[in-house]
């Protein structure tokens, strides 16, 4: 906490994130694109706190990403779809950190089938921790940003989120949900120097997508690297330019803009 000595936390920080010594937290950090991002914002020189439900494979990460970068990993346990667990992430993670640089909520789970298939357990516990966890966790990043000068959220979304893939209903359902929730916040957190932002990739070679498109060639999706590499895009961008969206296709794929 002695950081905050070096930093008036009641005045607006630049939008444009500087990582060297920043402080970032990526929810489902533990895999995937999640910790492609956890990773290339530790190189960058950003201290990362990564989160994710399965303990085990939490603490191989938190392993795996300081053994490679040399950057202060943090690893904190938390159901994102659980208020309680995300509160006390918060609290915990406010002893340690002056402030929050910049947050990825990436957390999310899936289920796929057929609408008329889906059971409402199914949808409820998609939503719960995609829906849900993603507003959850902007609440507190926000709350948080607020009081200590502004900073950079950025919500994990899909391709999903703006189109309709069949079999994938409840998924779909809860990244579209996640983009009305990022506009919202868009707006609301502009007054506080927030910046809030949705990035929507499709087929990804990750172990969810392996259940969503069993149909799909592998060697054809989009890696999770490049993934985390557009994240990071976003945050080179000036304070005076702001991209809300960014969509990223595989390239096999129709261009979202085809008549």
């Amino acid at each position: 906490m002695d950081q905050s000595s070096e930093r008036d936390l009641t005045k607006k920080r630049a939008v444009q994130f500087r990582a060297e010594g920043a402080f970032s937290l990526v929810t489902g950090g533990s895999r995937g694109i999640g910790y492609s991002i956890a990773r290339a914002l530790a190189f960058s020189g950003s201290n990362v706190c990564i989160t994710a439900v399965n303990t085990e494979r939490l603490e191989s990460a938190r392993a795996r990403l300081a053994s490679e970068t040399g950057a202060t990993i943090v690893a904190l346990p938390c159901d994102v779809g659980d208020e309680a667990q995300v509160k006390a992430l918060f609290c915990e993670l406010k002893t340690r950190w002056p402030f929050l640089d910049m947050a990825v909520n990436n957390a999310g789970i899936g289920v796929f089938k057929k609408a008329v298939e889906t059971t409402g357990d199914e949808w409820d516990r998609v939503m719960r921790v995609n829906a849900r966890g993603t507003f959850l966790c902007c609440r507190e990043e926000m709350l948080w940003m607020a009081g200590t000068g502004g900073g950079r959220i950025v919500n994990v979304s899909s391709v999903v989120g703006r189109k309709g893939y069949p079999n994938q209903a409840v998924y779909s359902a809860s990244k579209h949900a996640i983009m009305g929730l990022t506009k919202v916040l868009a707006v609301e957190g502009q007054a506080d120097n927030i910046r809030v932002q949705a990035i929507c990739p499709g087929g990804t070679d990750t172990e969810l997508i392996s259940r969503a498109r069993p149909d799909l060639d592998r060697s054809g999706l989009i890696r999770p690297e490049d993934v985390a590499g557009i994240v990071m895009f976003l945050l080179t961008l000036p304070d005076n330019a702001v991209v809300d969206e960014i969509n990223v296709r595989r390239a096999g794929s129709q261009p979202g803009f085809a008549g």
